[in-house]
C-alpha cells in the first residue's frame, strides 16, 4: 500500500506545472521568439511556478481585469515559462535548454517575474513581485509607446 500510495504521489509531483492566468493565449518560449519575429510584437514572460502564492495572487487580481485580458494579448506575444520546468525549449541560436535554465538565465530566482522582450528577444526591462493592474497599464505605455528606448522605467514611472 505505502508503495502504491508513493508512486501516486511521485506521478502527481511530476505532472503538477505552474499555471498561467486564464483566458490568456500563452505559448511557450519558442514558440512565442517565432511569433514576435513574424508578428513584430514585442513579447511578456511570466516566471512563474507550482505552489507560488504570489503567482497566484496576481492571477487573481491582477489578471482577472478585463482590460487587461484585452490589452496584453493585443500588445504582446504571451509567453509562459514554469521556473521550475524540466520541459525543454529551443532558443534563436538553437541551444536547447529547460525552462528552468532559462529562468537562471533572466535571474528568476523568485516568482513571480515579468520580462519584457524585443520582437527580437532582447530585455527590454523585468519586474519581479506582485504586481498591480496600474503597474502592467504602466508597464505596457513604457514598451508599446517605445519609452524605453529613451529613459528608464523609473524614469518613466517618475514622470506619471
Amino acid at each position: 500500500m505505502r508503495t502504491f500510495l508513493a508512486f501516486i504521489l511521485v506521478g502527481f509531483a511530476l505532472t503538477a506545472f505552474a499555471e498561467p492566468p486564464p483566458d490568456y493565449p500563452f505559448v511557450s518560449y519558442d514558440q512565442g521568439l517565432k511569433q514576435a519575429q513574424e508578428t513584430g510584437k514585442p513579447i511578456f514572460v511570466y516566471f512563474g511556478r507550482y505552489g507560488c502564492a504570489w503567482c497566484d495572487h496576481t492571477n487573481k487580481k491582477s489578471f482577472s481585469d478585463e482590460g487587461l485580458k484585452k490589452l496584453y494579448p493585443e500588445h504582446y506575444v504571451l509567453v509562459y515559462v514554469d521556473a521550475e520546468s524540466g520541459k525543454r525549449i529551443r532558443l534563436p541560436s538553437g541551444e536547447r535548454i529547460t525552462e528552468a535554465e532559462l529562468g537562471t538565465r533572466f535571474k528568476a530566482f523568485a516568482t513571480p517575474l515579468f520580462v519584457y522582450l524585443t520582437p527580437q528577444g532582447q530585455e527590454i526591462f523585468k519586474a519581479p513581485g506582485f504586481k498591480t493592474v496600474q503597474d502592467f497599464k504602466d508597464f505596457d505605455r513604457y514598451v508599446i509607446e517605445g519609452h524605453y528606448k529613451t529613459q528608464t522605467l523609473l524614469e518613466f514611472l517618475g514622470k506619471k
